[in-house]
């Protein structure tokens, strides 16, 4: 693994920032300026709901595999079923999802710390990846069938 660090002996550093940068989204849609329609509310009520949803499926197909850290468990083995035939990461898809429905609740200012976790959470999947290769022969062959990390059809 090359350019992009691993913050941690099993990338815990990912993991903490990932967390401290959704409570700033959370933050800043909850003290900044709010949406003057009320129609965005519904739509940020109805994402977050989504979201939790997707999060649930996506935790449940992971079973006996998941671990909040990027580097995989020893006893783990690879998923490519539910969730994981769409993309590579639907834990951080559906985070994404339900803090895109919070910056709707509270204020588009929300919007901007959410960017930068996007791209932090592609720094990690970088890191996840590299971590996934070493230990599953098949991922590569996984990472051709599921080509996109995070959103379907774009990233």
């Amino acid at each position: 693994m090359t350019g992009v660090p691993r913050l941690g002996e099993r990338g815990q550093g990912w993991v903490w920032g990932q967390f401290l940068l959704a409570g700033v989204v959370v933050l800043t849609a909850a003290l900044g300026p709010r949406w003057a329609e009320t129609a965005t509310t519904w739509i940020g009520v109805a994402l977050i709901l989504a979201g939790g949803g997707l999060g649930l499926w996506s935790l449940s197909a992971l079973g006996g595999s998941l671990s909040p850290y990027p580097k995989p468990r020893r006893a783990g083995e690879l998923v490519e079923h539910g969730p994981y035939r769409i993309v590579r990461h639907p834990i951080y898809s559906s985070m994404l999802v339900a803090l895109l429905g919070v910056c709707l609740v509270g204020s588009g200012w929300a919007l901007l710390p959410l960017a930068v976790l996007l791209v932090w959470w592609l720094g990690k999947a970088h890191v996840e990846e590299a971590w996934l290769r070493e230990h599953y022969p098949g991922y590569d062959q996984y990472c051709q069938r599921v080509r996109h990390r995070i959103i379907p059809g774009i990233l």
